[in-house]
């Protein structure tokens, strides 16, 4: 089959070294006189969304090749398209909110003042297991603009730009977590697909199915479940076959959760076998991305044991959850408390009652901590044991 214009466009673009938004700069460059494409629709050429039907003439000029093969090509792709997977890509915002400016005033920018915007970024990751929601939206808002204005304003190197691209977008995935698990979700939409943006535009698609995966699962948990699958599936097909086994493994737990919201039944267990599937392929020498350090078996178990319990599976939810709990680091509040929630709510469809008191009591006791995740999941296991509000120890926890 012959390639189609996207492909086309791609694979000549790369054999000049030339990254996306380069391609951009040079079609604006040869047309002064038109609105300028983005890195976006650059992007949307090459997956095949849009046609750059025309910008033919200036990508045959600035990428010298002949016109007629780009109209050989897009002929191509009127007679042999079909139906494909949705991209990353489908879901950017509409222009480039990561155009650099036309008269930069700021300083250069090298490899050192990433190495330190790199340890910010790893910091502000961490700070994320202790530090909850509204707690921490401020600093990390504050590191995402600074990084934004540093790429933006500064002069760089293509490569020292593309690292910088990374950090926007590592930083945008922190901080679209803590402002969903603040409430906040309009806003860590927002972020998310400046995020998705910057990975893009990094072509780095291991972590563009990162931010990508992170805003599936909050479509998933607001209401927005068939966006969320198309999401989802889209962040795995952006990762690759060739993505670390961390992150192939967290990108399918993703799809599972999205079809389980949606009442997909067996495509949540298919994408939850081939999960398990991923993991087992990682080893202590595979070499994944700083973001996945927190990628592994007990976490996959509580993944699985979450979506057994929103499926009304208890038997196979509880014992994955008291296993990984009996060794879980108590110093992570928010994260015991969510797991405790589940914990419950498997106990109480377990026909357990006492169990599940025992268990929401020590979530409770463990305090909000400013994340109104944790806040809804307690709302959600109150309202699942007032069904046995005549047992005892239900009675009390509720009185309580």
């Amino acid at each position: 089959m012959r390639e189609t214009v996207g492909e086309l466009v791609r694979r000549l673009r790369l054999a000049r070294g030339w990254s996306q938004r380069r391609l951009a700069e040079a079609l604006a460059e040869a047309a002064p006189g038109r609105v300028p494409p983005t890195r976006n629709d650059v992007s949307r050429w090459e997956i095949g969304t849009r046609s750059p039907r025309e910008w033919l003439p200036f990508l045959a000029q600035v990428l010298e090749v002949p016109r007629e093969m780009l109209e050989m090509a897009k002929a191509v792709q009127r007679v042999e398209s079909a139906p494909r997977v949705r991209s990353v890509a489908d879901f950017l915002p509409e222009g480039d909110p990561l155009a650099p400016l036309r008269a930069r005033t700021g300083r250069r920018i090298g490899a050192g003042q990433v190495a330190d915007l790199a340890q910010r970024v790893h910091g502000l990751r961490l700070a994320d297991d202790v530090v909850y929601g509204k707690d921490l939206i401020g600093p990390a808002l504050r590191e995402l603009q600074a990084a934004v204005k540093l790429y933006r304003e500064g002069t760089h190197t293509e490569e020292v730009g593309r690292e910088l691209l990374r950090a926007i977008g590592e930083l945008a995935q922190i901080a679209g977590w803590v402002a969903s698990d603040a409430g906040e979700h309009a806003e860590a939409e927002r972020i998310y697909r400046l995020g998705m943006s910057a990975a893009q535009a990094a072509e780095d698609g291991v972590l563009s199915g990162n931010v990508a995966g992170s805003l599936a699962y909050q479509w998933s948990n607001t209401g927005r479940t068939a966006d969320a699958v198309g999401l989802a599936r889209a962040a795995l097909e952006d990762a690759g076959p060739d993505a670390p086994a961390k992150a192939r493994a967290l990108y399918l737990d993703r799809v599972a959760w999205a079809h389980t919201r949606a009442g997909q039944d067996r495509p949540a267990m298919t994408a939850l076998g081939e999960a398990a599937e991923a993991l087992s392929e990682d080893s202590a020498g595979t070499e994944s991305p700083s973001y996945l350090y927190w990628m592994d078996a007990g976490e996959l178990q509580v993944m699985e044991a979450r979506v057994y319990t929103e499926l009304r599976r208890p038997l196979r939810a509880v014992p994955l959850l008291t296993d990984v709990l009996g060794r879980y680091d108590a110093s992570h509040a928010r994260e015991l408390a969510l797991y405790l929630s589940w914990l419950a709510v498997a106990y109480a469809d377990a026909n357990e009652p006492e169990a599940a008191a025992g268990t929401a009591g020590r979530m409770l006791a463990l305090g909000q901590s400013g994340s109104e995740r944790t806040a809804e999941r307690t709302r959600i296991v109150l309202d699942r044991l007032r069904a046995y509000r005549d047992v005892p120890e239900v009675a009390e926890l509720l009185a309580s």
